[in-house]
């Protein structure tokens, strides 16, 4: 059943005013009754968004459906991705298997769970020296620029071998990369100037190899397995998704914690299994990507009453996901004891978030961290003053006042 296109929602959409911690409510009230339904983006076109749970699960494993961003009718996050796309060469993020899974191979030697968990003593060293700072300083302060953003950007650029001082630019360029109201030139000059950096980094480590994954790629440069582009392209990658979704949920985290008192009094009382427990519940109540994973269908695919055709776009809106109540009981209320290891805050399928286990780790560390070294945090504001990010593909807060 399709609609006219005047009769369609726009996406994305903004969360309503006082509940800045929930989905859309637009799309809520679809989330059990219709599951599939179309929505119009910024070009006009009308691609199904799959706000169902099992929908998701069942479409994201299934090959007839395509990350391929370069096909005709692919939706777009906005013009500027748009404009990017035909310029980005193969990768772990716009090709499908088996490509995708030998780029994919080249890409998880750093992300398993026992290379990530042997570095939880550099996560909490991290943090620790981050908080100190922070409460040595001025009150009020600002925890996204205190602790949130520095803390995954420091590790990602130490996995990858980005060299921290330079982040003040990446970060600047990632933003605008990933800002829905970016003009295609912005985006453009943004993507060229990262790429430019990036390539730039892996042809030092091709002549001067150190121990970093940019320098992993450089020797599969420097084999013949890869080319510079394509190794600059997987670099940008783990560097943008590896700080902006992480910085987001800490933030984003710690406030919904400050307004939920009796959640927070259960992770001040949690031993480590609890802790994680927690983190998962929070990844899933939070939701924090606002823009939609993007696919597109290569052949006509039946499913719950619907018929996505060939060349249609494919939004999966894991929030609301996250909040269906086929699959979660009470799925509005946040209870850091459930078990919410369902959700689908990583995604599903072949395309699964690379660096989830390290996101893990640094959210298990962060939060009982951060109550733990500064107990009488508050919130320096109110919550209505707060400004969410409804522009951008992660959902967050730009600031978070804080003081103590």
């Amino acid at each position: 059943m399709t609609e006219p296109a005047t009769d369609v929602p726009y996406f994305p959409m903004p969360r309503a005013e006082g509940c800045p911690f929930d989905p859309p409510p637009p799309l809520r009230t679809t989330v059990a009754e219709r599951p599939l339904s179309r929505v119009r983006i910024w070009n006009g076109s009308t691609p199904w968004i799959v706000t169902g749970h099992r929908e998701q699960r069942a479409l994201l494993a299934d090959p007839r459906v395509s990350v391929d961003d370069r096909l005709p009718g692919f939706p777009h996050w906005h013009e500027g991705m748009a404009a990017m796309a035909p310029h980005r060469p193969d990768a772990v993020f716009n090709t499908d298997p088996p490509v995708h899974t030998q780029h994919r191979r080249r890409m998880t030697a750093p992300f398993t769970v026992k290379r990530v968990q042997a570095m939880r003593p550099v996560v909490q060293k991290m943090t620790e020296d981050l908080l100190d700072r922070m409460v040595a300083g001025p009150q009020p302060a600002d925890l996204v620029e205190a602790l949130a953003l520095p803390l995954p950007t420091l590790m990602i650029s130490e996995i990858l071998g980005v060299p921290y001082e330079d982040h003040e630019f990446f970060q600047k360029q990632a933003a605008i990369g990933i800002d829905s109201n970016a003009t295609g030139e912005a985006a453009m000059k943004a993507f060229a100037a990262q790429n430019e950096y990036l390539a730039g980094l892996v042809q030092k480590r091709m002549a001067a190899p150190q121990d970093d994954v940019v320098s992993d790629f450089a020797a599969r440069v420097n084999a013949g397995e890869i080319g510079v582009a394509e190794a600059a392209q997987m670099a940008l990658g783990l560097l943008v998704a590896g700080h902006e979704t992480s910085a987001n949920m800490i933030g984003l985290g710690t406030l919904v914690l400050l307004e939920n008192p009796d959640q927070l009094a259960l992770l001040r009382e949690a031993d480590d299994d609890a802790v994680a427990n927690a983190v998962e519940e929070l990844l899933r109540y939070l939701g924090i990507i606002h823009g939609a994973q993007r696919r597109i269908a290569t052949a006509d695919i039946d499913i719950a009453g619907e018929v996505i055709r060939a060349g249609e776009g494919i939004l999966i809106e894991f929030a609301t996901a996250n909040r269906d109540p086929r699959t979660f009981d009470r799925p509005d209320e946040l209870d850091v004891r459930r078990s919410a290891r369902e959700h689908h805050a990583f995604g599903y399928g072949a395309h699964q978030c690379i660096g989830q286990q390290l996101a893990r780790v640094e959210l298990q560390v962060v939060f009982p961290t951060i109550f733990r070294r500064v107990p009488a945090l508050r919130l320096a504001t109110t919550i209505d003053q707060i400004r969410f990010k409804q522009d951008r593909l992660a959902y967050g807060v730009y600031e978070l006042p804080v003081a103590w």
